[in-house]
């Protein structure tokens, strides 16, 4: 489970990009943060996963402080944290079973690592998650050969690889074409209830928040002012998200066949 009460960020002497937000996230749950750009959606991921260092606040993953820890504790917490990025962030000289394989960097020694020789489970089961999410044939090309919705697999199995208690997708299908992206979306909600795993993902596409996810949080200017179930995220949650600001973004395969008709 996820805890985040009262978490505070802020840069320098700006006003506070985060502010005073609770969050609780459970179960094996998919979450959807949406809002514009710069409402905190990633730096509200970052500050989970102390990319960056919260200002204040407590943030708690099955009842473990994060927000405290420093040097070798931080590095194991984070082994309990996946993260998949908008830019896939893999290796294009490796291969998909190379760049799959790092996600066990935190589990192995260095020079085990350094020599990529890795116990044979570990192996095993990169190759089990790779054949659930369709890339196993893909297990010796190189990582710059594949297309988008391909790479961003390995970047869920790579974060699959950590055996996290929580997966944290930034951002996973926005450089990614609308039906590749629905693919995507389906793939994490589908792993989400096979691996009994939640998952938090910040997304600009409002249109998949509401089809994949089953809660819906808004965030405006770094305050949380919506939280509740796709049903219930109309037009007026919609305009309080976003009104003023800039327009969101509805786009789903289905509205781009039709206007390709």
């Amino acid at each position: 489970m996820l805890e985040i009460s009262q978490l505070v960020k802020r840069y320098g002497h700006d006003d506070p990009v985060l502010k005073g937000l609770d969050l609780r996230v459970e179960g094996n749950s998919v979450v959807s943060i949406v809002g514009a750009s710069g409402a905190g959606k990633s730096t509200l991921l970052r500050c989970i996963n102390r990319l960056i260092e919260p200002t204040s606040g407590s943030v708690r993953l099955n009842g473990q402080e994060l927000s405290s820890l420093k040097g070798a504790p931080l590095r194991q917490a984070r082994r309990r944290i996946g993260m998949v990025f908008q830019g896939f962030n893999l290796i294009d000289r490796l291969t998909v079973m190379e760049n799959v394989l790092a996600g066990r960097l935190g589990y192995v020694g260095f020079f085990q690592a350094w020599r990529r020789r890795f116990p044979p489970e570990d192996i095993e089961r990169a190759f089990h998650l790779m054949e659930r999410v369709g890339i196993a044939q893909y297990a010796n090309k190189r990582a710059d050969e594949l297309s988008g919705g391909e790479r961003q697999r390995v970047g869920v199995v790579r974060a699959l690889m950590q055996e996290p208690d929580i997966l944290l997708a930034d951002e996973p299908t926005a450089s990614l074409d609308p039906v590749t992206s629905e693919q995507i979306m389906k793939l994490m909600r589908a792993l989400a209830s096979e691996l009994s795993l939640p998952v938090l993902i910040n997304i600009h596409n409002v249109a998949q928040a509401r089809a994949y996810t089953e809660r819906i949080v808004g965030l405006r200017h770094g305050r949380m002012i919506f939280d509740g179930t796709p049903e219930r995220f109309d037009a007026a949650a919609l305009e309080e998200i976003y009104g003023g600001i800039e327009a969101p973004d509805e786009t789903s395969a289905s509205t781009v066949a039709e206007g390709e008709r």
